[in-house]
């Protein structure tokens, strides 16, 4: 456990060789990147966390709305704890906007970024329609709950909900979806419609060490726009990862070998 300020951050260290800070993003934990990490750890010290107000990361102040930037900084605290030298971070979905932030106001401080999937509305031609979405997300969470709402917003955005899961599963993965669905109403209640908000400084970006990649399987989801969109600015190609948006759970080997190619060059 790591105390930041507001927070208690639970964290995961494995692995040997240069760090790579994996972010997740939305209502994901350090236990969906496991796959990932464990084949990661071949080449990197992989570090793995629950973003603050998450999981097993409990805020130490009441709820309140987050910010992108305070997630950049954990990031930031999380890496000076574990040392070594400036580390790589792969940032998948709102972990691809915190890596960024981290790149832009750190550069010295981290020697990559590999942004997947990064959910930057503020940069789309018709942001108010998105954000006027996430209004009426927050809505009917509160009226008819989490699931209602995380329904809505699956078939708004493109993406396809998890299936329920079938019974005779292991505790820890039990344990883990039992997480990730308490954590969904943390996103409804307190990041997306502030998370949304968050806008790159792509002045700084443009010639820092970012990838942007997309899921090869993502088709026209609203956050392979997003990450197509901001490749576009920053005057980049979009990489194409396999699987979708959560290409990094379906597929942790391909996936692996896609981002060691990418930290190589």
């Amino acid at each position: 456990m790591l105390t930041v300020p507001g927070a208690e951050i639970y964290y995961e260290v494995r692995g040997s060789g240069p760090v790579l800070l994996l972010v997740n993003g939305g209502d994901g934990d350090a236990a969906m990147f496991a796959p990932l990490a464990t084949v990661l750890a071949e080449r990197y010290t992989v570090v793995t966390y629950d973003p603050r107000g998450n999981s097993r990361s409990p805020l130490t102040v009441p709820p309140y709305e987050q910010r992108i930037g305070e997630h950049a900084e954990d990031a930031r605290l999380l890496l000076e704890a574990v040392g070594g030298d400036p580390p790589y971070v792969f940032g998948t979905s709102y972990g691809g906007m915190v890596g960024m932030d981290l790149l832009a106001r750190h550069p010295g401080r981290v020697r990559a970024v590999v942004a997947h999937e990064p959910f930057v509305i503020e940069l789309l031609p018709h942001a108010a329609r998105w954000h006027a979405l996430f209004e009426e997300l927050h809505e009917i969470y509160l009226k008819d709950g989490v699931d209602a709402a995380m329904r809505r917003f699956g078939e708004e955005v493109g993406l396809t909900p998890p299936p329920e899961p079938p019974p005779g599963l292991p505790a820890p993965i039990v344990e883990m979806l039992t997480r990730v669905r308490a954590n969904s109403e943390t996103v409804l209640a307190h990041e997306l419609r502030s998370f949304t908000r968050f806008v790159p400084d792509l002045d700084a970006l443009r010639d820092a060490p970012l990838v942007v990649v997309g899921g090869a399987d993502s088709g026209d989801a609203l956050t392979h726009r997003t990450a197509a969109t901001l490749a576009e600015r920053l005057g980049t190609g979009l990489v194409e990862f396999p699987g979708g948006h959560v290409g990094f759970l379906t597929h942790p080997a391909e996936f692996a070998k896609a981002l060691v190619e990418i930290l190589g060059d």
